[in-house]
């Protein structure tokens, strides 16, 4: 009973670990961040001087410069999770008779999951904005018409006047006027200059070193898809193994049985000698079943938060300002006897927040109209 003792301790752990992360990201001065910068006080005296700055620059290229590193991990953990699945899992289920369609069920929702992960990753409209303005031949009905499909999330000095009238400045995380220091451009409402792009995108929702690339007005639909698929696709997976594994056990018959243990007594066939016996009999099969559990429970929970998002018409940069801002002080351009309040100003019911997600508004529309 070591393993399933050593696997639920693991699985706990990485469960909590996570739901504290998700906790305690937003709070400004929380204990999480309290305790981190205390334990690498207390490292940096112990590790030597010249380990802390390979360490410092490593982590500096993997999370705050454009890598495909977490590209190729993520590719290599679905192939290796599929090659798993269809070197044994796929023989021994249609060696039983399984439906067709319930084995390439995983298959299908693979392929639109990829789909979403190279549209989402390879979205870069900011150049097709640049070429288009190029192009003095597209300047009128083509160039309505292709500016209307390929919507900017990219901001730019081309483009700044006119994304700035798209979103309304709410006076408390966004305020009218500022001008990003690096791109020299008005911030338009919504937006963020990010660090790893080295570019401002317009509704900046985070930067996702998964796809490589910024998520802003473009492409927060197909992110949210990628996102919903990648969740369905290890679902499958952990269904159509679960569904093998109970299947064997039926076929043993071995529930019905009983086993001697160390002192040579009988006990009653239960829940952990089937878990251990199914390990020790297919132990690649159960380590693939408990990491794609796993992956469904981790990426259910950010699929919630996300939807939660969508339906609110609020982005990561914008929920995460939100909670730091009830303990920080007054902004200068605020009136120090009178408190702000935040308020969503940008939320327009449920059905439009969500149509707003896949269909950004655009200012051309506007002015069409």
């Amino acid at each position: 009973m070591d393993f399933l003792t050593l696997f639920l301790i693991y699985l706990c752990f990485v469960l909590a670990v996570t739901a504290l992360l998700c906790l305690c990201s937003g709070r400004k001065e929380s204990f999480l961040a309290r305790s981190v910068n205390r334990a690498s006080q207390v490292l940096s005296l112990v590790i030597p001087t010249q380990l802390q700055r390979v360490t410092h620059r490593a982590l500096h290229r993997l999370f705050h410069t454009r890598s495909c590193l977490f590209v190729v991990l993520h590719v290599a953990l679905q192939a290796a999770v599929f090659g798993e699945y269809t070197w044994e899992v796929f023989v021994y289920c249609w060696e039983l008779q399984f439906h067709v369609l319930l084995l390439l069920l995983p298959y299908l929702l693979l392929a639109g999951n990829m789909g979403c992960f190279l549209l989402c990753s390879r979205a870069n409209p900011g150049k097709i904005m640049l070429m288009l303005f190029e192009n003095r031949k597209c300047y009128k009905s083509h160039f309505l018409f292709i500016f209307l499909v390929f919507f900017t999330g990219i901001v730019t000095k081309s483009n700044a006047a006119s994304l700035v009238k798209v979103y309304a400045y709410d006076g408390v995380l966004f305020q009218r006027g500022l001008v990003c220091p690096t791109c020299t451009v008005e911030k338009p409402a919504r937006s963020k200059h990010c660090s790893v792009c080295r570019t401002c995108v317009h509704r900046f929702d985070h930067h996702c070193v998964w796809v490589n690339n910024c998520i802003g007005a473009s492409n927060a639909g197909l992110f949210l898809l990628y996102l919903l698929s990648l969740m369905a696709t290890a679902g499958a997976v952990a269904a159509v193994t679960a569904a093998f594994l109970i299947q064997v056990l039926l076929l043993s018959n071995i529930m019905h049985g009983t086993y001697l243990d160390a002192q040579g007594q009988e006990h009653a066939v239960e829940i952990p000698f089937l878990v251990q016996h199914l390990f020790l009999t297919f132990p690649r099969i159960v380590f693939m079943l408990g990491f794609v559990i796993l992956l469904t429970l981790v990426l259910g929970g950010y699929c919630s938060f996300s939807l939660y998002l969508a339906l609110t018409n609020q982005t990561t940069n914008e929920w995460c300002k939100s909670r730091k801002f009830g303990g920080s002080p007054h902004l200068p351009s605020q009136p120090h006897d009178r408190p702000l309040i935040y308020k969503n100003i940008y939320s327009k019911g449920i059905w439009r927040n969500l149509k707003e997600i896949f269909n950004p508004p655009k200012v051309l529309e506007r002015k069409k109209k």
